[in-house]
């Protein structure tokens, strides 16, 4: 009896061994940063790419590594229980063995692997990568008819399995990460905030940041020389469209650059200048261009105005290549701009807004978490939760806030008071 023990000993703690390996393979293949893994194999890590090729497909390789393990498992319990029923007979033979080999299993097998690879997994998923990969490859046929069994079997209950799909788009993945970082205090919040500008892009479309028609500089290309070289002086901009007739019939762009090399080289001074020779021709885009587009279309045409358009030709707005980054980076300011114009603070917390102003540039100069696709302006903002246009004077809560109206100009919101963030009990 006692050399069937010793003997039972080292086959034992062998097939634990297999199994911890096992486990910890499962665990950290899982928990890895397949970022990492893929710099590492541009960096010629060997381990780094055999890791991407497992979690290339990575049903495939759980599949593999669990059939292992269940084999190990099994085939220690089983001859655990073959000993022990010799020594102890009968079904007692039988509960000592389950409960020493599930002990054994559950410790040495399951927690302590699995522990050591979540705190490594990028480590560890290195280190097993070649046993893992030889174990595919052995097992690879078995998982295929087995993956054929669950699909089919899922099939019948209407359940259509697509492997190739992650469950996570990597957006949100990503998102996530930063949002879970910024919370234990990893990432800083004006660090969050541009990584979630930069993931922002592809959700946005120019008309969401586009300064409006109303806001625009525009002048006449019919105004003398002289009065619209004033005009560009006093005007806080670069590039000034010009149109003739009408606002919606823009004929060019005058550069400020382009306007002061002409005097420079204008012989008969600002009189003698002809503006229309150093326009520059209009970039008219749609205003449904998604923003990551539109960015790689400036930094394709080395050009960072354009004019947004309706699906009528009609213009709407402007946006430039600084629109764009401030998405990402927060308001870029110099020497000629002002703060973010009509937003003034009260002294009980609340603000005086502007009905043009946008909820987004809201959002970040006040930190708020207004929403930010529902309407471009607060003032759209506030008609389309009230599904009305409100007479000044009316107070609505919405998204624990509340919104006064202070004045409105025909069928536009001009102004409004909007609380900082009520308190749970005071959102009703």
């Amino acid at each position: 009896m006692l050399t069937a023990l010793l003997g039972l000993a080292p086959i034992v703690i062998a097939l634990l061994t297999l199994s911890a390996i096992f486990s910890a393979a499962e665990t950290s293949m899982t928990g890895a940063s397949r970022a990492r893994m893929h710099q590492l194999e541009r960096e010629g890590d060997r381990p780094a790419k055999r890791v991407n090729k497992l979690l290339s497909d990575q049903e495939t390789m759980i599949g593999a590594v669990l059939l292992g393990n269940n084999l190990i498992n099994i085939l220690a319990s089983a001859l655990a229980t073959q000993v022990l029923t010799t020594l102890i007979p009968g079904p007692w033979g039988v509960a000592v063995a389950t409960a020493a080999m599930t002990v054994l299993i559950l410790i040495f097998a399951e927690v302590l692997p699995k522990t050591l690879a979540i705190v490594r997994s990028d480590d560890v998923a290195r280190a097993l990568s070649a046993p893992t990969l030889f174990i595919v490859r052995l097992f690879g046929p078995i998982i295929y008819a087995i993956q054929w069994i669950v699909r089919r079997t899922l099939r019948v209950f209407g359940v259509k399995l697509d492997m190739a799909v992650d469950v996570l788009a990597a957006h949100e993945e990503i998102r996530g990460a930063v949002d879970y970082h910024h919370s234990e205090g990893l990432v800083e919040t004006d660090d969050r905030r541009m990584l979630g500008g930069v993931l922002d892009l592809s959700d946005m479309d120019v008309s969401e940041i586009m300064v409006h028609r109303k806001s625009m500089v525009l002048l006449d290309a019919g105004l003398p020389a002289r009065e619209l070289v004033d005009a560009v002086l006093e005007a806080q901009h670069t590039r000034i469209p010009l149109y003739r007739d009408q606002p919606d019939n823009i004929v060019g762009v005058l550069h400020a650059r382009d306007l002061l090399k002409a005097l420079a080289e204008c012989p008969t001074g600002v009189e003698g200048l002809d503006i229309a020779a150093i326009l520059r021709e209009p970039w008219f885009i749609p205003d449904a261009t998604n923003l990551k587009d539109q960015l790689n279309a400036f930094l394709k045409r080395k050009n960072h105005f354009a004019l947004v358009v309706d699906e009528y030709g009609a213009l709407q707005g402007l946006v430039t290549l600084e629109d764009i980054l401030e998405e990402i980076v927060g308001e870029i300011e110099d020497e000629h701009d002002t703060t973010l114009d009509g937003v003034r603070r009260q002294g009980d917390g609340s603000v005086n807004v502007d009905g043009h102003v946008t909820v987004r540039d809201l959002n970040r100069a006040m930190d708020w978490r207004l929403p930010e696709g529902e309407a471009v302006t607060i003032a759209g903002l506030v008609i389309h939760e009230a599904q009305m246009i409100p007479e000044p004077g009316q107070t609505f809560i919405f998204y624990r806030h509340r919104f006064q109206v202070l004045r409105r100009q025909r069928n536009q919101i001009t102004a409004l008071r909007i609380s900082a963030r009520l308190d749970d009990d005071s959102d009703a």
